[in-house]
């Protein structure tokens, strides 16, 4: 996911996307510890999506201050 796709939302779609990544995230590590995760590389995608979409929650944050 780009930058400007996750600068287009609203907070609240933020908020949702940020709670599915980490469902996403722990779904995943849990394919991994049993051996059954077939792309290893999405573990790093969804980190970095997670980190984006909470950088950009604080840059709205301190926008509205």
């Amino acid at each position: 996911m780009k930058a400007a796709e996750i600068r287009a939302l609203s907070a609240q779609e933020l908020n949702k996307k940020l709670a599915d990544l980490k469902t996403e995230l722990f779904n995943l590590r849990f394919q991994h510890a049993v051996n059954q995760l077939d792309n290893p590389l999405r573990l790093n995608e969804v980190k970095k999506d997670i980190a984006r979409v909470k950088t950009i929650l604080k840059e709205k944050e301190l926008e509205n201050k």
